[in-house]
């Protein structure tokens, strides 16, 4: 691409005046949410946010994962609560998803749902 072009175009633009009065001008700006992260990862940070990387669902996945890996060494009731608990972190995580609009196969996971319901007798 010719920035050439671009920078002539914002340059005619403010001798225009089409930056003049936007919204927030002579305002601070807002806070910067990701200020408490060293400054070489912020760039980072923002882009796996503009992205649609969720902190929260990634910690969520990370527990089930955890969870996974704790029921293949467990047996009897022990496994049992842990596969409770993992069907409650799928439940956040499909209402995490439901929340940001994210297509889920929720027909499946009702499904799933109903059948781990069954089985353990949750209410």
């Amino acid at each position: 691409m010719n920035w050439h072009i671009v920078e002539d175009l914002i340059k005619k633009a403010q001798r225009d005046g089409k930056f003049d009065n936007l919204p927030g001008a002579g305002k601070p700006l807002p806070p910067d949410e990701f200020a408490h992260y060293p400054e070489d990862i912020r760039m980072v940070m923002r882009i796996l946010k503009n992205s649609g990387h969720d902190a929260e669902a990634q910690f969520i996945k990370e527990e089930m994962g955890d969870l996974q890996h704790q029921m293949k060494k467990s047996l009897g009731k022990e496994k049992t609560e842990l596969e409770q608990q993992y069907n409650e972190k799928l439940t956040q995580m499909n209402r995490l998803l439901s929340k940001k609009g994210i297509q889920t196969n929720s027909s499946a996971f009702k499904q799933y749902q109903s059948q781990m319901n069954d089985k353990f007798k949750w209410d």
